[in-house]
């Protein structure tokens, strides 16, 4: 087959990259195109609005609807970049992504036929006519002409020189070169995030963005010092692995929303922001691994099954991650029950985590509003409602919830 792979940020995906990626398609050069958003770009490693969870899994929700409405085919989306330590250059996501046994397990995780999985293969790196312009001074140039042929796009009335360009790569480093004609859309991400409108991002990427609250003034993370920002897009990496896609952006918008409250009630939201992005990092651990970390963290505190992965948090987040602030470790090992004299921070945490905006599992319209101006209330309103379910299943509260109720003045 001939592969079509395609790098960029998407930060946010918008229609300009599938008319691309449709026009590369259509120029006949590709029998297919792997879209793959980065993760550790060496030009913008923090800068990017969002950690690459938010714009992996964002782009696959656009490719799967457009796929599902039968506008799009033999086009897949790949999280190669994410197994890549330290800044994911392109001549290392092209040694990943070549190699034939991760290429024919991709392929025939997209449901591809085997033998047409297993190759042989020749790779193409889908580019725009801009960026060809630059590819010369792109780190290690020469190991990406060895994996891949570039596959440039011209686009009319741009302003580029595109055969001068792919000449004089074919001259300086006697790479190959091949342009296809654009007729796409002329968006640029930059430009949708600085004036707002969202009209040329896709429908399925436009609701993906409202559920999660993006693109908005809570995920600039202001009062948030860069230090904590480069840690929270870290453990948005680091969480990966471990966590299904449902369970990782809760994680992270609980560690945006926390930021958020921690800046309104005085908090500190740098403690408040890893606090919540970690919360749930033990969530899909297995069960005999949960309970040794919980044991480790507080003894026989949390026996309970659904409670377990609170403390084994604390520990997988301070022995996996290398998080030894012991205020930040107390928030996600109480985040599910709270406890008695529980600090602001653990509070933060504790209410995030139950109405971070893509949460829906009951009416909590009356929470939300009273954490616009009250920590207080809107904890109890929470204990309150956590505690009426708990009972109404014939189950006993946590001696830790008990505590904080009382502390709430509920009985």
């Amino acid at each position: 087959m001939r592969i079509g792979i395609y790098g960029g940020s998407f930060d946010p995906i918008h229609n300009g990259h599938i008319a691309l990626v449709r026009d590369a398609l259509a120029s006949g050069f590709i029998d297919c195109a792997i879209i793959v958003p980065t993760v550790k770009n060496n030009f913008k490693q923090y800068s990017m609005t969002l950690p690459a969870p938010y714009r992996y899994y964002m782009t696959k929700a656009v490719i799967d609807d457009l796929k599902e409405k039968g506008s799009l085919d033999n086009i897949y989306v790949c999280d190669a970049e994410f197994g890549i330590k330290g800044i994911s250059y392109t001549f290392m996501t092209l040694e990943v992504m070549t190699d034939p046994d991760f290429m024919t397990e991709f392929l025939t995780d997209q449901d591809v036929k085997k033998k047409k999985a297993a190759g042989p293969h020749e790779y193409y790196w889908i580019m725009g006519s801009d960026t060809l312009g630059t590819f010369e001074t792109w780190f290690k140039p020469e190991e990406i002409l060895r994996h891949a042929t570039l596959l440039a796009a011209d686009r009319p009335g741009d302003g580029v020189d595109v055969e001068k360009a792919a000449d004089s790569v074919r001259e300086n480093l006697g790479g190959k070169v091949e342009t296809f004609r654009l007729n796409g859309i002329d968006c640029a991400s930059s430009a949708i995030l600085k004036n707002g409108d969202f009209s040329e991002v896709p429908e399925a990427a436009r609701e993906f963005i409202k559920t999660h609250e993006l693109y908005t003034e809570r995920t600039k993370l202001k009062g948030v010092s860069d230090a904590a920002r480069e840690r929270f897009f870290e453990a948005a990496v680091w969480m990966y692995p471990y966590l299904g896609e449902k369970r990782l952006l809760h994680t992270l918008n609980v560690g945006y929303l926390s930021a958020e409250l921690a800046v309104r009630f005085g908090a500190d939201p740098d403690k408040a922001l890893i606090a919540g992005a970690l919360h749930d990092c033990a969530k899909e651990l297995d069960i005999d691994s949960q309970r040794e970390m919980a044991s480790d963290y507080c003894g026989d505190l949390f026996t309970d099954k659904k409670l377990l992965h609170s403390p084994a948090g604390a520990v997988f987040a301070r022995d996996g991650f290398g998080e030894n602030d012991k205020q930040i470790l107390d928030a996600i090992c109480y985040h599910t029950t709270g406890r008695g004299n529980i600090s602001v921070l653990e509070k933060i945490i504790y209410l995030a985590d139950k109405i971070e905006p893509a949460r829906n599992y009951m009416d909590l319209a009356p929470i939300r509003k009273a954490a616009e101006t009250d920590l207080d209330e809107a904890c109890r309103l929470t204990a309150l409602a956590i505690k009426a379910k708990t009972e109404s299943n014939g189950k006993v509260i946590h001696p830790s919830n008990v505590d904080m109720l009382r502390d709430l003045g509920i009985k």
